[in-house]
Order: structure tokens, then C-alpha cells, then sequence
């Protein structure tokens, strides 16, 4: 049973407001509404990007705080989300959390707020695989992907058949058997459930009703992993009508660097039917892989609010804590790629926000550099539950009190050895055979001008953090 509110006096004033508000529901402790969205740059309104449509983030944002400068820990969706429902940092690949799941040493961050009285659902791809299990179709009871973590895990799939069809589905039941044969963008005039996310959506709704009813009695973990902007890019017409025509800004450093860095051949990209173009060499072809790349992320954010009313009609939302986040960033052409993998800023940036009752300066974002490892012990600290000894994060709450609070370096790390730190104003990647990439934020030149044999003492300093950061890593 939760403790009573005054084992939480000696909490900052802040953070006892907001559980007071929450015995105004009946309850000593507040619910977790976390949202995941996949592959979503925080390319929104919110985020400086004028030209998508995104109102219902934006609106989210407006309420709470958004982190400009959020780092993952791997620019995959698995390590990622491994490190975001573990605390912990992990393996770089996609089976990181299947791994987890043969020997479990902590709680995970849904089996922790579970142990502390909270009933835990999962709708969607919060995990890495959509519903949260094993097998080759993804829907094998006994192969969970986060043993002893959720009291429900749902995915329906519907005409897509299981979850690893609709992981990768397209309008109307097509399931991707080839990917040549799949087309790596498409439109369908028709409702939100023409596409996957539509019935994960309707799910989530469901659940947050169910969840309602116990208002009062017990707080909810609700997880909700939307799968678009994910490849291949399909909405339904409504959202990417408004781009078919629009003007995009142009792509930043657009070509293929020099020498030795993370770069690669956008395999996941290009493997999909591109009707034998090439959007590094076809202006055209790249300018309609953005567009519905948009349209995907409006789509995503039609779900999210849709999401956000529900919790409103409810009359939940002053009890609640919600969080979006976005797995990992997504090139659309910076540095001639396409997808995610690399270590450049593309891939490890995504949104970050988090707005609970009462939270200081609402709408006041952040340039504060944090890390998706920081998630699970600020949710901790805000709900009144005792931070975890084993998380390598560290907690958020000064910058939700002030946004301009210091913030930390960022690590990640990727394929082959490959790791990197991010700071105020470089960015230093380490390969394993002794390659190193350093980049000044403060130059126009970004991402594409190696600095590293020029200052070798910033090169020795920064890598010293980055060695002494990674020494805890699984």
C-alpha cells in the first residue's frame, strides 16, 4: 500500500503541492500516462520546426516542459527503449531487452511503480517489439520481453494479423513479407484505423477508461508506444494532405562525410520499394519522403491527443504524470542518410516532455542537455517513490523547478565498439580502432568537419568522462 502523504513532507514544496493535489482524488500518489513514439525527430512546432503540424504535442508542451535537447543512449528502437524501461545502460542492439529477460537482476521501471501498488499496462510498442513478446510472430504468452513488468501488455492487431504485422503494416491488413515489394511511403483515404496505430490508439482508450473506474483505489502505470513515424511511411490522407504541396526548408548537410565516421547505406530505408529512385541524388524523391514523413508525424499527433482528451473527459489529467518521448531521432537526409543507426545529432536527439499538476513555469522549455537514462528516477522523485539504488540516470527535477537549471553531458553508443559524449558544444565519437571524431556546435560547419587532431586536450578530456560514464554499462 503507498505511504501516507506525510512520509512526504520533507519533499521540495513543488513536489508535495502536486501529491496534494492528488489526495484532492483520492490518492496518495499520482498516475503515469507515458507515451513512446517511434522514430520521431522533434522535428514539431513545439520543437521550432514551423512548418508540421503538431498541435496536440505542442499543447502538451504548453503544459509542461520541453527538453530541446534530449540524448538517447542508442539510436535503435530495442537499446533504446532497454535503457528507458531499465535505468540502466545496455547492449546497443535491438534484442538488449530479450537478453534482460532470461536473467532479471532489478524492476524494471513498470515493475517498480508495480511493487509500489500500481496496476502497470502496456498498449503498442513500448518494448521493442509491439506488445511485448517473443516468438516468430510476436505473440508468444511465455516469451515476455519484460517479465514480471505489466499487468496487461496489448497489441491488437486486427486485419494485420499479430504484432509483427502490424509492426510494419500498411492500409487496409498489408503485412511486409518483402520489403522491395513494400512501398516505402503511402496514403489511404480513410479513418485512423486504416492504419495499425489507429486500433493501438482505440486500445489505449479502452484501457484508460478501465483504469478510470479505479480512481480512488489504485494509481495506473499506463504505457502507450505509437508506432508511426516508423518506415514505412504510411498515414491515413487527412495528415498528409497539408504537405502533398508544401515547401520544406532545405536539408542541412546533405552530403556524405569524409573519412572514417558512423555513417552507413540507410539499409533499413533502402531496402523498401523506392520505385528506383535515390533521395541522395533525386531533389524531388527526397522532398516526397519528407512530406509524408510529416504526414506521419501529424497522424502520430492526432493519436496523442486523442489520447489527451480522454484523459481530460475523465477528469484525470490533475492527477496525472505524463511523459512523451520520442525512441530516437531519424535522418531525412543529413549526412545522406536515411534512418537512424549513426551517432550523429540526428539520430541520438529526439523530444522530450514532461508536464505534471503544478509544474513551475509551464511551457518554458529547456536547452538543459539530458539523457533518456534520466526518465525513470525523475518519474520516481515526482510520484513520491523511492529511487531505485541500481538506475545510472539521474533525476530531472531541478530542471522541471527551473528550467534553466545545469544539465549533463549526454552518452551513447552504437555498433561495433562505436560510443560518443555530447556536451554544451562538442559532440566526441570513439571507434575501436582508435578513430576519433570531435565536433564544434558552435561552427557552421557542425557535424562535418573533424577537429580532433587540433585539440587533443579537449579529445583526452572528453573521452576520460565518456570512459568513466560507461564504466557501470552492462
Amino acid at each position: 500500500m503507498p505511504p501516507p502523504l506525510c512520509q512526504f513532507l520533507r519533499l521540495p514544496v513543488f513536489i508535495t503541492a502536486l501529491l496534494m493535489t492528488c489526495q484532492g482524488y483520492g490518492l496518495n500518489r499520482p498516475n503515469v500516462l507515458l507515451i513512446c513514439v517511434d522514430d520521431l525527430r522533434p522535428e514539431l512546432k513545439c520543437f521550432g520546426a514551423s512548418y508540421v503540424k503538431s498541435p496536440n504535442i505542442d499543447r502538451l508542451a504548453q503544459n509542461g516542459r520541453p527538453f530541446h535537447r534530449h540524448y538517447v543512449q542508442a539510436p535503435t528502437c530495442g537499446a533504446s527503449r532497454y535503457t528507458l524501461l531499465t535505468g540502466k545502460y545496455g547492449p546497443s542492439h535491438n534484442g538488449a531487452l530479450f537478453i534482460r529477460s532470461q536473467k532479471v537482476e532489478h524492476p524494471s521501471f513498470p515493475a517498480w511503480f508495480r511493487k509500489n501498488g500500481y496496476v502497470s499496462v502496456s498498449v503498442g510498442k513500448v518494448s521493442h517489439h509491439p506488445g511485448g513478446r517473443g516468438g516468430p510472430d510476436w505473440n508468444e504468452s511465455d516469451k515476455p520481453e519484460m517479465p514480471e513488468s505489466w499487468d496487461r501488455h496489448l497489441l491488437p492487431a486486427g486485419s494485420w494479423q499479430h504484432p509483427r504485422g502490424a509492426m510494419h503494416g500498411l492500409a487496409n491488413g498489408e503485412i511486409r513479407k518483402n520489403a522491395k515489394d513494400m512501398d516505402v511511403y503511402q496514403t489511404f483515404d480513410g479513418p485512423d484505423t486504416v492504419y495499425p496505430d489507429g486500433l493501438i490508439t482505440n486500445e489505449a482508450l479502452r484501457q484508460l477508461e478501465e483504469l478510470g473506474k479505479q480512481a480512488g483505489k489504485k494509481p495506473f502505470f499506463l504505457a502507450v508506444g505509437i508506432i508511426r513515424p516508423h518506415l514505412p511511411f504510411g498515414a491515413p490522407h487527412q495528415y498528409v494532405k497539408p504537405y502533398l504541396k508544401a515547401k520544406l526548408p532545405p536539408t542541412p548537410h546533405p552530403l556524405k562525410p569524409a573519412g572514417k565516421t558512423t555513417w552507413h547505406r540507410s539499409g533499413e530505408f533502402m531496402k523498401y520499394n523506392l520505385w528506383n529512385r535515390n533521395p541522395n541524388t533525386d531533389t524531388a524523391f527526397a522532398l516526397e519522403v519528407r512530406r509524408h514523413y510529416a504526414g506521419c508525424v501529424t497522424y502520430a499527433d492526432a493519436l496523442v491527443g486523442r489520447i489527451l482528451d480522454k484523459l481530460d473527459q475523465l477528469k484525470l489529467r490533475k492527477n496525472t504524470i505524463v511523459i512523451l518521448w520520442g525512441d530516437h531521432g531519424w535522418h531525412l537526409g543529413e549526412h545522406a542518410i536515411w534512418g537512424k543507426h549513426a551517432l550523429f545529432e540526428e539520430s541520438l536527439r529526439s523530444p522530450l516532455i514532461i508536464s505534471y499538476p503544478g509544474i513551475p513555469q509551464p511551457g518554458n522549455p529547456t536547452y538543459s542537455i539530458v539523457e533518456t537514462l534520466d526518465v525513470f528516477p525523475t518519474v520516481c522523485e515526482l510520484a513520491g517513490l523511492k529511487v531505485p539504488t541500481y538506475l545510472d540516470g539521474q533525476s530531472l527535477l531541478p530542471i522541471l523547478r527551473k528550467p534553466g537549471a545545469k544539465g549533463h553531458p549526454a552518452i551513447s553508443y552504437g555498433k561495433k565498439g562505436t560510443r560518443t559524449i555530447r556536451t554544451k558544444n562538442h559532440r566526441l565519437i570513439t571507434h575501436e580502432d582508435g578513430t576519433i571524431e570531435l565536433y564544434d556546435h558552435r561552427s557552421p560547419h557542425a557535424e562535418t568537419k573533424n577537429l580532433s587532431e587540433s585539440h587533443s586536450e579537449l579529445v583526452t578530456q572528453l573521452n576520460k568522462t565518456l570512459s568513466g560514464r560507461l564504466n557501470t554499462r552492462n
